[in-house]
């Protein structure tokens, strides 16, 4: 009579692994999304070879400042968005691997010694009672195994690897970020260095100014006024250079922090502008979507939640667990663990939710509405990384051109100016005209500056826009994330 029960459980078993195939809930596809042609603003497009116009490796380099490659390499090591980056996705990644515990059984073992008692009336008696007392000792390992009927399980871990890659895609935004954050910030201290020198260069001019017109105010040919103009001119001079070390020292902090060092201990000597603008290989919109650490973020957001409805859907079938335990039990020390004190069982349980009020449709209805609240984020994503590359290609193209036009209007400008002091100098126009010219001027050597400064901003703002020469294949793949623990995987993740 024990054979056939035995086959029974074995057939029952042998079932719950051939239903553990069936995973309900939509298989994922990714969401639909048009890609142009060619970027409108990149007027040297070529088809041919897309993959040789693509950002590569520390795309920083391209500036070809050292001081730079070594503010970003820190910035890699110590910057603590970064540091908190990696530490949540290990956090994601640990979570695959506990969702992939699901599929095990669980194996658990207890020991138990108790003494109770408890009182009886005696036998015949209407007043009289005894009591009784026993021991009871227990010990035993037991199983239990729930089969993934249904797919609930491995929609979980479906959905937690999803989670996870689109955690090491954040981790590349953030480091993205950092770094072209840095190199703006960086590249714009620069250009005030340039501006500083301009400054000092514009108050030792306007001294000259100020002597000149105290000598022509000394022999009679100059009012007095004309002092007074060189004078508040020479100030207004002194205060801008002045002025000019408030957002220095600001980018100087701000650069301390991203590299992950106190603000009070950090500097940057003043230096000459060494950085070049780089030629950006812009490649094809095609591959864009495969450069962006953000739309692979969002794309996988997507997958993720899809999985979620599964999970959903898994919850109207019912859930079989196959448990055993043994083990030995007896209400005396002495002869606990001997062969007449063995106990076992074994056998399926089936558990099904026959009224919920709703819930399970309302969780439904949730991980649906969830998905195409990610489907819609992830579609916006590819959306502004298109508008974030015309945006700074056409930025490029614009500022370029006008900074044709005003290093031609600097140069009419200082040629006036000196026309003008000449002609002051030789009495032929007032003091006015010379503080007019020499403005005009100075506010065109300011403007080439500005100029400057956007062109390396959109430049660096372009390559980020580009995805800063990340490729999605960096991802870690399903196989990673199964095999090794959340910090190997981490660590193959992270790395530049």
């Amino acid at each position: 009579m024990q054979a056939p029960k035995h086959k029974t459980l074995l057939a029952a078993a042998a079932a719950a692994l051939l239903l553990s195939a069936c995973a309900v809930g939509p298989d994922y596809i990714r969401p639909a999304t048009v890609a142009p042609i060619a970027f409108k603003e990149n007027k040297d497009w070529k088809t041919a070879t897309p993959k040789d116009q693509e950002l590569h490796g520390k795309w920083w380099e391209i500036y070809q400042d050292p001081q730079l490659n070594a503010l970003v390499e820190q910035v890699n090591i110590s910057n603590q968005n970064l540091a908190q980056s990696e530490a949540q996705f290990r956090q994601a990644a640990a979570l695959v691997q506990s969702a992939r515990a699901a599929y095990l059984p669980t194996v658990s073992a207890s020991v138990s010694a108790t003494r109770s008692g408890g009182s009886r009336n005696s036998a015949g008696s209407t007043t009289g009672s005894s009591s009784s007392v026993g021991n009871s000792f227990s010990l035993g390992p037991s199983v239990s195994w729930e089969p993934d009927l249904w797919g609930r399980i491995s929609r979980t871990v479906e959905a937690n690897q999803a989670s996870a890659q689109a955690s090491a895609a954040d981790l590349q935004v953030a480091r993205l970020s950092a770094q072209s954050t840095l190199a703006q910030d960086y590249l714009q201290l620069r250009v005030l260095d340039l501006q500083q020198t301009l400054l000092n260069d514009t108050v030792e001019a306007y001294q000259k100014s100020l002597q000149l017109a105290q000598n022509q105010y000394a022999v009679g040919v100059a009012a007095q006024s004309d002092v007074i103009q060189a004078q508040t001119q020479l100030k207004g001079a002194q205060a801008q250079a002045l002025d000019n070390g408030v957002l220095r020292a600001q980018l100087e902090h701000a650069i301390a922090l991203l590299t992950g060092q106190p603000a009070s201990t950090f500097s940057i000597t003043p230096a000459p502008l060494i950085a070049v603008l780089p030629d950006i290989p812009v490649g094809v919109p095609s591959t864009l979507l495969e450069r962006r650490p953000d739309v692979s973020a969002a794309e996988r957001q997507a997958a993720a939640a899809n999985a979620q409805i599964g999970v959903a859907k898994a919850a109207y079938f019912p859930n079989l667990t196959l448990a055993a335990s043994g083990g030995f039990q007896s209400s005396s020390f002495a002869n606990w663990l001997t062969v007449p004190n063995r106990i076992w069982s074994l056998g399926p349980t089936l558990a099904a939710t026959l009224f919920d009020g709703g819930a399970r449709r309302a969780q439904s209805d949730q991980a649906i509405a969830a998905y195409d609240a990610n489907v819609a984020a992830y579609r916006q994503a590819v959306l502004t990384s298109f508008q974030e590359v015309e945006d700074n290609l056409a930025a490029l193209r614009i500022l370029e051109q006008e900074a044709a036009v005003q290093g031609e209007t600097v140069k009419f400008a200082h040629h006036a100016a000196e026309l003008i002091l000449n002609q002051y100098k030789a009495g032929t126009v007032s003091y006015s005209n010379v503080v007019t010219a020499q403005a005009t001027a100075f506010n065109a050597d300011l403007s080439a500056l500005n100029i400057q400064n956007r062109r390396f901003a959109a430049s660096v703002q372009l390559i980020k826009a580009l995805g800063g020469g990340w490729d999605q294949a960096e991802l870690p793949n399903n196989a990673t994330l199964n095999d090794r623990d959340a910090s190997s995987a981490a660590k193959a993740t992270v790395k530049q």
